[in-house]
């Protein structure tokens, strides 16, 4: 026998006062940057079906959505990027498969960087301080010749300096300084490079 649900009372554990509905009718987007996610819902089905090998292909297709991608980029097919309009990759620069390049904002990947596989940058989140818990939209920075390891997880409003280290399956909350070597959960510094 299943138990009804009186949607007037308190789920456990959720804190009253979310006010879900009133978080979906807001719009997070502006006109322009839904017609961007619907074109680029289309264009990411070429840009993963454009063979591994023909990376500079894979480039030219991400800048025609507004991408700033520079020079020998390796970009890999299973890449999930959210908005190319809103990506900045410099020169020489490897994005390896399955990283989610989560960029409600601008995000600025700088040269000769390394960003191995399964590395999640999120630059986005929710207010949880609002009941409405609005769309929090923020940069992320990565500087020349950073290396994010596997599987580790870049967020909100983080920069990470030049030729520093984020370990594999690390949890960058923070900047990170410039040559530093950083691991675990939350992040910290481990040794220079």
């Amino acid at each position: 026998m299943s138990e009804e649900i009186d949607p007037s009372q308190p789920i456990s554990g959720v804190p009253p006062g979310l006010d879900i509905e009133a978080n979906r009718r807001v719009s997070n987007y502006s006109p322009a940057e839904r017609r961007a996610r619907i074109a680029w819902s289309l264009g990411k089905l070429v840009f993963r079906a454009i063979p591994r090998p023909f990376y500079g292909a894979r480039a030219s297709w991400l800048r025609l959505f507004g991408a700033r991608i520079g020079k020998n980029c390796q970009i890999y097919p299973t890449v999930r990027i959210f908005m190319p309009s809103n990506l900045k990759i410099g020169d020489w620069s490897s994005v390896g498969d399955r990283a989610i390049l989560y960029n409600l904002s601008v995000m600025k990947i700088g040269e000769r960087v390394t960003i191995s596989q399964g590395a999640h940058l999120c630059a986005g989140t929710h207010d949880f301080r609002d009941p409405t818990m609005p769309l929090v939209r923020s940069s992320i920075t990565v500087g020349d010749e950073a290396w994010l390891c596997a599987d580790c997880f870049i967020g909100p409003d983080v920069t990470v300096g030049a030729s520093a280290v984020v370990a594999a399956r690390a949890v960058a909350v923070r900047d990170v300084p410039a040559g530093a070597i950083v691991a675990g959960n939350p992040a910290r510094q481990v040794g220079e490079r």
